[in-house]
């Protein structure tokens, strides 16, 4: 089989893949691990089996994977379907190159550049650089970083004693700031969490009082962290206000807008992080609610210097950068050596639909989430667990359980989701409570397919209803 038809051969089983994720009702096969492990061969061969059998495995591994692009997938902070990113990928892999500098990815360099420069329009800064990254949790990580070397340029040649410094981070905030913590050098016991108002918005003056409080104590705060879109609840730390404080103190402020960065393509909902403008740097995951496949993540920060400071080589890399590209080499800008073009499918989305079209897919997004909720307000046996801001919607099956059983309930109910195999939905815990967290960010989603959502979680929690002991 020549090269030619076996593309060809792989496109049509891609093809029929996409097609069923989107009309079958199952999302997942119920296989355990040591099932799955039984039922297909993954041994590697001493001698190999051909090309023929790659199709086979092909075949094998689609039919067992999770169907991302189905209407009831709802789990992470990502899913659906661009076809042009997917285009984009297979260009990607089939060009093969590097970003680290402009002379073997001239091309790619120019595209990234131009993604970069724009999400620093977008959020209103005046100059900025950047890169693409391999996710949220490393877009952080260079946030601080790069706030370290603001408080001490010293510290990327010389190293740094971080015991006495401290970070400030919002409780309901990502645990990629933990790790973050302790790979920069301070330690997480010294990333220390504000405490958040009802809506899980860090408090902007529990974050004075924790600075005063630390001043007081003889430790050196360095950086606020603040969240636009967590985790769970969805929820947006008010920026202006901690940008305020930030500048007061002399501090670094990052907002790790992983999630909610979306929220700047749309006119009705960029409000929802008001003050980013005033920030040093932010995180942007592409591959979350624009829906670009994983991974394709955003950091850009306002001082190029720094950056460049952070990810320098000095003269170690001869072999890769020469003088005349010297502000052109996207490598200089990267704590990675060897990085995928990870900007060629974001940008032929976007020249696709445009900031138009990603507004309208974010406000349509927002118009789901809110139908959701009316959904669960407007269904007995349900209940919001918390207020909603962003496309998390957070809810729990009551019923007429006994509240001392309701997590119980919960989890079983979550169990039997994912063993029915129809929808896909996240677990979580907001006060003690077990909830399905319900996250709107697949273009599959439709107001009928969240019907038979709710219609089925109704089911399941009245049938555990029924076998739970009499009280």
């Amino acid at each position: 089989m020549g090269a030619e038809t076996f593309l060809d051969e792989v496109l049509v089983r891609v093809k029929d893949f996409l097609n069923r994720s989107q009309q079958d009702d199952s999302i997942r096969d119920s296989l355990p691990h040591d099932s799955l492990r039984k039922t297909m061969d993954l041994k590697l061969p001493l001698e190999g089996h051909g090309i023929q059998s790659a199709l086979d495995d092909i075949e094998s591994v689609l039919r067992h994977s999770v169907h991302t692009t189905a209407p009831g997938f709802m789990n992470p902070l990502w899913g659906g379907l661009s076809i042009t990113s997917i285009a984009g990928e297979l260009v990607t892999a089939a060009t093969n190159t590097a970003m680290y500098t402009y002379e073997i990815a001239p091309v790619a360099t120019l595209i990234e550049s131009t993604i970069l420069t724009r999400m620093g329009e977008l959020a209103g800064f005046s100059s900025s650089k950047g890169t693409l990254t391999t996710g949220g949790s490393n877009g952080n990580l260079l946030g601080l970083l790069c706030a370290r070397q603001s408080m001490d340029p010293k510290s990327s040649s010389l190293g740094f004693d971080g015991r006495n410094a401290v970070v400030f981070v919002s409780e309901e905030a990502h645990y990629s700031y933990s790790m973050a913590a302790y790979v920069i050098g301070i330690g997480h016991l010294n990333l220390i969490k504000v405490r958040c108002d009802e809506d899980g918005r860090m408090r902007p003056d529990a974050l004075e009082d924790e600075i005063e409080r630390s001043l007081k104590a003889g430790q050196r705060p360095f950086a606020v962290l603040a969240t636009s879109g967590t985790t769970v609840k969805g929820s947006f730390d008010p920026l202006r206000p901690l940008a305020e404080i930030s500048h007061k103190h002399n501090l670094w402020m990052h907002v790790d807008a992983a999630w909610g960065g979306a929220c700047l393509l749309s006119n009705q909902y960029r409000s929802l992080m008001d003050g980013l403008e005033l920030a040093d740097s932010f995180c942007w995951d592409a591959h979350k609610l624009m829906g670009i496949p994983l991974i394709c993540s955003a950091f850009v920060v306002k001082d190029e210097k720094i950056l460049r400071q952070v990810c320098s080589t000095g003269t170690e890399a001869h072999y890769l950068y020469h003088g005349e590209s010297e502000n052109v080499d996207l490598g200089r800008y990267s704590l990675q050596c060897a990085r995928r073009n990870d900007a060629l499918k974001l940008w032929l989305a976007w020249r696709e639909i445009g900031d138009a079209g990603w507004g309208s897919m974010v406000d349509r997004f927002m118009e789901l989430a809110t139908y959701l909720e009316m959904k669960v307000e407007a269904t007995p046996e349900l209940e919001m667990a918390s207020s909603r801001m962003w496309t998390n919607v957070c809810f729990r099956y009551t019923g007429s359980t006994p509240s001392e059983k309701l997590n119980e309930l919960n989890v079983e109910l979550r169990h039997r989701l994912l063993q029915d195999g129809r929808f896909m939905v996240s677990k979580s815990t907001i006060d003690g409570q077990i909830i399905l967290r319900s996250v709107i960010s697949n273009n599959q989603i439709t107001e009928q397919s969240l019907d038979s959502y709710i219609e089925r979680v109704v089911e399941l929690g009245q049938d555990i209803e029924r076998g739970l002991p009499s009280q």
